[in-house]
């Protein structure tokens, strides 16, 4: 039987469309039902890597967990990594295709319908419902036009629409109504209801205005749901927690550098479920202080971010920070920035053909025309430093990288992978320095693994004199299954559930 589809839309970018299409999964997935989700196309740089080695966006991860579902690039077809203002890595399927500019992929776009269209087909045949993100808003007049992502993929799916509004943005009933305003009657007919997000107060207070929104847009609002702090995977950099916030004393400080192409910080996610971390990102110098740990994270534009790094003087604080015993990470890109040069023959990334590193790891980076898409097992291989008693280890993870490094055959490698795609293979990776308070690697999702992070932490706060935090060590999947149950628990009861399995046509 051929699935009932429920797409969500929104007035614009980062009104919570994910957070809402999360939601929905577990609670369909609660309810008994078959469920998972689908985005056609979605741009961002925090992706993942799947069993069978293939490239897809990291919210619909978070989705297909929060269906108990294991992820599947069918889930989003179409991932736009951004390299530039203009230009953009184009995934298909899980792998690259080819870099290409905004109007090449705009002439490119009608020839993905059909990818589109039988990856949903799929889905629709496996489940008894799939729940359909669009992409910014499908207001975007001037790109109705060979639409793939919003109303254009509710027409393929012939799915009824729910258009969720941002209230914490302000103007929330201007923005719903004039989306109403700017579509076609074929168009409005698919909106079925709407919903108010991020909303803070009394709904008591809000509802004469929702009493005139419905009278406006003759569709009827179908929940208020409530700002909400759930520690769940995020799409790109416009979350909150990207921001800095305050309140390290007492706490293992942590900084991440905000760099412009950032990539998959929620690498750090596991961190900042840590009662004894304070976790913030930093953009300047001066936002760095003091801290026990610095982090260089991913970069879609390795080349442009250690640029920026030099531009804006981070550079010698990173020498600062190590000079005075803090600990400096690299994390796939940031791993390569840490060695002493990056070579780039192919122009994988940008006209430069080399720049110098930060070189504090001996090692040098060669970009090459090939991704490496990988799921990894590997093993923990030193035992100095914050590693103490870590040595054999095991840790899980994924590569997602243009080029290799290699380093000098004094200096030791961080892990020895022994899996890749379920093969057993014996492959050195990243590196340490000789006291392990500089070290790299390719992996993504290193401090996924809470045995090897809180044993990380504690040997941070024994450097600090302090007594090791002895806790129940969950794994990081039991803390984010958690948190989709709440909120599961937070959109159900701010919604009407009862009207929205009509709309789906199950009741």
């Amino acid at each position: 039987m051929k699935a009932k589809s429920l797409m969500i839309q929104g007035t614009g970018s980062s009104v919570g469309k994910s957070l809402i299409v999360t939601a929905l999964c577990r609670i369909f997935h609660q309810d008994g039902f078959r469920v998972a989700p689908f985005k056609s196309q979605n741009m961002a740089l925090n992706s993942f890597i799947t069993k069978e080695g293939l490239e897809m966006g990291r919210a619909q991860v978070a989705q297909a967990e929060a269906a108990r579902k294991e992820p599947d690039v069918n889930m989003n077809p179409i991932l736009l990594k951004p390299t530039a203002d203009v230009n953009c890595q184009v995934i298909v399927k899980g792998k690259v295709y080819k870099n290409m500019s905004a109007k090449e992929y705009c002439d490119f776009k009608p020839y993905l319908r059909e990818v589109v269209a039988e990856s949903y087909r799929k889905l629709a045949m496996d489940n008894d419902i799939v729940v359909i993100e669009g992409a910014g808003s499908p207001a975007e007049i001037n790109l109705r036009e060979g639409d793939i992502v919003n109303m254009g993929m509710a027409e393929i799916a012939d799915a009824p629409v729910i258009l969720v509004g941002d209230i914490d943005k302000g103007g929330v009933f201007a923005s719903l109504t004039g989306t109403m305003l700017l579509l076609n009657h074929a168009e409005r007919r698919r909106i079925k209801g709407v919903l108010i997000n991020k909303f803070r107060g009394d709904v008591e207070i809000l509802k004469p205005g929702i009493y005139e929104l419905e009278r406006i847009i003759k569709r009827p609002n179908l929940g208020v749901v409530p700002y909400m702090d759930v520690r769940i995977d995020d799409e790109d950099g416009s979350h909150d927690r990207l921001g800095f916030k305050s309140g390290a004393e007492h706490k293992i400080d942590v900084k991440v550098i905000r760099l412009p192409h950032i990539s998959n910080f929620t690498d750090f996610n596991p961190l900042e479920c840590q009662e004894d971390v304070a976790l913030n990102y930093v953009a300047f110098s001066n936002e760095i202080g003091e801290p026990d740990v610095l982090i260089i994270p991913g970069s879609k534009n390795t080349l442009a971010d250690l640029q920026f790094i030099r531009n804006r003087g981070i550079d010698k604080k990173i020498f600062e920070v190590h000079r005075k015993g803090g600990i400096i990470i690299g994390i796939c890109g940031g791993f390569q920035m840490l060695g002493k040069e990056i070579h780039d023959p192919y122009h994988v990334e940008s006209d430069l053909e080399y720049c110098n590193g930060l070189g504090l790891i001996d090692g040098k980076t060669i970009f090459s025309r090939d991704k490496v898409t990988t799921q990894v097992k590997a093993r923990i291989n030193v035992n100095i430093g914050p590693f103490e008693g870590l040595q054999g280890v095991e840790v899980e993870g994924y590569e997602i990288h243009m080029g290799e490094t290699v380093i000098d055959a004094e200096v030791s490698p961080l892990v020895l992978i022994t899996e890749r795609l379920e093969d057993e293979v014996y492959i050195p990776d990243g590196a340490v320095s000789d006291n392990g308070r500089v070290f790299g690697t390719y992996i993504h999702g290193i401090f996924d693994n809470m045995v090897f992070t809180r044993a990380f932490l504690n040997n941070i706060r024994k450097n600090k004199g302090w007594d090791p935090l002895e806790i129940e060590t969950k794994s990081y999947r039991e803390i984010k299954d958690r948190e989709y149950d709440r909120l599961a628990e937070i959109v159900r009861e701010s919604v009407d559930m009862d009207s929205i399995y009509k709309i789906i046509g199950l009741y």
